[in-house]
């Protein structure tokens, strides 16, 4: 019965004012926000508590807060009204020839060093077919592909993907990039605690390889001594051009950005620096044949 009601009475509309009534914390301003008026937004809200038999406002004199049944309904409304959005956007792109839209998350390794190449061939195959491509750390990847934000994910092979479907993408090999007058370069390899008496230019702290570099100096004894933290490959080249420290990064993005400025890298002879790319879905039966497309083309590259 309940799940009879819920179909007869939950609305796009009334889920849209739910969600904002959570974002602005009062129903006043929830109701100016999605022009309605305060009794018509009041009357669908206790609808909507009648026809799931819960509440799911705590109603407080400064305003409104979830119950913990609300805050299950908002997961559920918020991917509702997504869902509905990505229904929209790539419908319309019908009317523009295109036949597909496919919406993909990825880390900077894999954006940097094999993606531009990979989406470009699959363009040349599927002219009709859109891509949209996000850059998140391995972890968000892995969120927003569980919250449905991508139909796909690339992300580093030693996140914990929480249940998803993986195959491997890509493999790479990470090197420590060094002015050409540095100490250690004339080494043809080097074990990542040799260069603890360094300073370090950094990725973002969210980022597989800032996780895994602080990992291996914390197992040697040793803090990494961090200097300073930039958002990109190319950031890290030019820091390490001023003479602002040594940094970790992939064989190819060394030769992308470093050098081209000059720099040197040398291999690292630590496991971890022997990386692997994982493609990632929430379950590949149930992804779109554009998507599908796509990920089987993905996963035959490496």
């Amino acid at each position: 019965m309940l799940q009879k009601s819920l179909i007869r009475r939950l609305d796009l509309i009334t889920l849209q004012l739910f969600v904002a009534v959570h974002e602005e914390g009062t129903l006043t301003r929830a109701a100016a926000r999605e022009a309605i008026a305060v009794s018509a937004a009041s009357k669908r809200l206790m609808e909507l508590e009648v026809a799931l038999g819960i509440s799911l406002f705590v109603r407080q004199a400064k305003g409104m807060t979830l119950t913990p049944a609300g805050e299950t309904l908002l997961h559920h409304a918020r991917q509702m009204l997504f869902n509905v959005e990505k229904m929209g956007l790539e419908l319309g792109e019908h009317s523009h020839g295109v036949r597909g839209y496919v919406r993909m998350l990825a880390n900077l390794s894999a954006i940097i060093q094999f993606l531009p190449e990979d989406l470009r061939d699959f363009s040349e195959r599927h002219p009709q077919v859109k891509t949209d491509l996000e850059e998140r750390p391995s972890s968000g990847v892995i969120q927003g592909v569980l919250d449905g934000v991508a139909d796909l994910g690339i992300c580093s092979s030693d996140s914990d993907v929480k249940g998803l479907h993986s195959v491997l993408y890509r493999r790479d090999k990470l090197m420590v990039l060094m002015p050409a007058d540095h100490p250690l370069a004339s080494r043809s390899t080097l074990a990542f605690a040799d260069t603890l008496g360094s300073d370090y230019v950094g990725l973002h702290a969210a980022s597989s390889i800032n996780m895994r570099t602080h990992a291996a100096a914390r197992k040697a004894g040793k803090v990494l001594r961090l200097r300073i933290h930039v958002p990109g490959f190319d950031a890290m080249c030019r820091m390490v051009q001023a003479n602002m420290g040594i940094g970790i990064l992939p064989q190819k993005a060394y030769e992308l950005f470093g050098r081209a400025l000059g720099l040197h890298a040398v291999p690292l002879t630590d496991d971890w620096s022997d990386r692997a790319l994982i493609l990632v879905v929430r379950d590949e039966a149930m992804l779109s044949p554009v998507s599908r497309m796509l990920f089987e083309q993905l996963r035959g590259v490496v």
